[in-house]
């Protein structure tokens, strides 16, 4: 590639290079830190549910088989312990993953998971591996899998609350700090193959052309599709991305390290393309996947069945939904590239509503407490099921995938974190409020079942945001999703197609010159970038005239 020429087209379906089986195998593996994601947030659900738990936190002693129904319904522990104890780790990935979209930036996508795969501070490291694999995995996966592989992501969470499950049903009876230790230990494990295998994986080429290091980006983009560098494929892949960085930061303000974090709300809240528009609806993508309620179940799901009274074995109860959640994500892995992820959303939101009124129903009519009704209460955890299955193929993966497809490269790392983050903190917020809302102690809400009504009332809401504000964006590249938010609005997305490229459009190839490391400017473009007019390319090049755009 050194000075070399990229050779662009004006062909929309040749931007991007055949891709091998390696190569998918490569962007699979990314995947994988869902469950070092997943095992650390699902932890905690099977831990507050613990004998020795709560007897270590409150001192009150662990009834005996003979106690009466009193004494165990007092055996919990009170709203204020739960909030505190659930929402510690969300308020720390909030923050890492605030700090990841700068530390993505400034060292690469690959380097920030590594850290956050040996962390020091759980929260903290949690939040650098959610943000950052997403970002990672949108920026070297095929556009034709692309939400295949962010939902293979999704069922590498779910996978990882499913392993805690079992470990947490394996060491509930423990009497001794065992019982909710182990699990920790175990996850050192998935730290370790998460880091190790990265190691192993190149850096996006997205990130050295923001960086300006073109040579660079050419040698990770041919190892990410298994082609030869010099291939025409790989040059005029590289020849849109080049030209898309460029035309954003001819339309992005230049400035300093607040200049850049400011640049994510630029722009009218009513121009689709803004980079304003872009950061809200991420954030509220993400904040409208916890509205749906899931992490309810996740979180509190044990000493919910617990508290209903009808259920003679909550941690398995628990363990069946959060199967139901495993088996139910591989389906989206289909229906994401198949339908697409406005229409998932839009129907997921309305199938999810659905279930979860008719929980609510069931819970003040034929379960309500003191019925005794074993059916209704069946009928519940059944719907509660199928609610779950409506999420795992429609709402925890797209919502995942969006936020990796809507950003501009100069804002991308920002904008995810950012996204990220809101996702966090909604989690932060429904983990504190909660417990205050189900808890049956002196000062709680005790809504039991009539917790589905809000859950249901949100997920209306879900409704009617994914039909009137989310795009259709599958099938589509990072690119051509910039070009699609330009031209088109979110109802009418889904008719959109691909008309042109870049790098046609804006009249030029590149002539990238030896890489050295001189200093990139401002802007974080390459100073021995050069660009050349159509005229100016074919006075120079005219051999490529018939292959070449410029």
């Amino acid at each position: 590639m050194a000075g070399g020429t990229l050779l662009a087209t004006n062909d929309v379906s040749r931007i991007e290079a055949p891709v091998t089986t390696k190569a998918y195998l490569m962007c699979a593996f990314a995947a994988f830190g869902g469950i070092f994601f997943g095992f650390d947030s699902g932890y905690i659900s099977g831990v507050l549910g613990m004998d020795y738990f709560i007897n270590l936190y409150t001192g009150i002693p662990i009834p005996g088989p003979d106690a009466s129904d009193a004494v165990k319904a007092a055996f919990t522990l009170p709203a204020s312990q739960k909030s505190l104890i659930t929402s510690i780790l969300s308020a720390g990935t909030f923050f890492g993953a605030i700090l990841a979209g700068d530390l993505a930036d400034w060292f690469g996508r690959r380097s920030t998971v590594i850290l956050g795969s040996g962390r020091l501070i759980a929260g903290f490291g949690v939040g650098f591996v959610s943000a950052v694999i997403v970002l990672y995995i949108s920026e070297i996966a095929p556009r034709k899998v692309l939400g295949a592989i962010v939902s293979g992501y999704q069922f590498c969470i779910n996978i990882g609350i499913l392993l805690v499950s079992c470990v947490d049903y394996a060491t509930q009876s423990r009497i001794d700090t065992g019982s909710y230790r182990i699990p920790i230990t175990i996850q050192m494990l998935w730290a370790i193959i998460l880091a190790g295998g990265l190691f192993l994986l190149p850096e996006s080429p997205r990130y050295f052309v923001k960086k300006g290091h073109i040579d660079r980006a050419a040698t990770v983009l041919a190892r990410l599709r298994g082609q030869p560098q010099g291939s025409e494929y790989i040059q005029q892949e590289l020849a849109e991305i080049v030209a898309n960085h460029e035309y954003e930061m001819s339309v992005t303000p230049s400035g300093g390290y607040f200049a850049s974090w400011m640049n994510c709300l630029r722009g009218s809240l009513f121009v689709p393309p803004s980079n304003l528009r872009r950061t809200i609806l991420g954030t509220s993508l993400q904040m409208m996947q916890q509205w749906t309620g899931v992490n309810f179940i996740f979180y509190f799901g044990t000493t919910f069945f617990q508290e209903l009274g009808t259920i003679s074995n909550p941690f398995l109860i628990g363990l069946i939904t959060t199967l139901v959640n495993v088996c139910s994500t591989p389906l989206s892995f289909w229906i994401v590239e198949r339908f697409g992820r406005r229409t998932i959303l839009i129907w997921g939101a309305l199938g999810m509503l659905v279930c979860e009124f008719i929980v609510a129903i069931v819970g003040v009519t034929a379960a309500r407490p003191g019925e005794n009704n074993g059916a209704a209460t069946q009928a519940q955890i059944a719907f509660i099921c199928i609610y779950i299955f409506f999420f795992a193929t429609t709402w925890g993966p797209g919502a995942w995938v969006l936020i990796g497809e809507l950003f501009p490269l100069p804002i991308r790392a920002r904008g995810v974190a950012l996204s990220t983050a809101s996702n966090w903190l909604w989690n932060c917020i429904i983990a504190v409020i909660t417990p205050y809302l189900v808890g049956n102690h002196k000062g709680e809400a005790n809504l039991g079942s009539r917790v589905f009504f809000i859950w249901g009332s949100l997920c209306t809401a879900c409704f009617i945001y994914a039909y009137l504000l989310v795009p259709e964006t599958k099938g589509l590249s990072l690119e051509q999703v910039d070009r699609m938010l330009e031209e088109t609005n979110p109802r009418n997305s889904t008719k959109w197609v691909p008309h042109s490229t870049f790098a046609a459009d804006m009249g030029i190839v590149q002539h990238v010159s030896e890489v050295t490391n001189t200093p990139n400017n401002a802007n974080g473009a390459d100073n021995n970038t050069e660009t050349y007019t159509k005229e100016e390319h074919n006075a120079v090049t005219p051999e490529h005239k018939e292959s070449t755009i410029v």
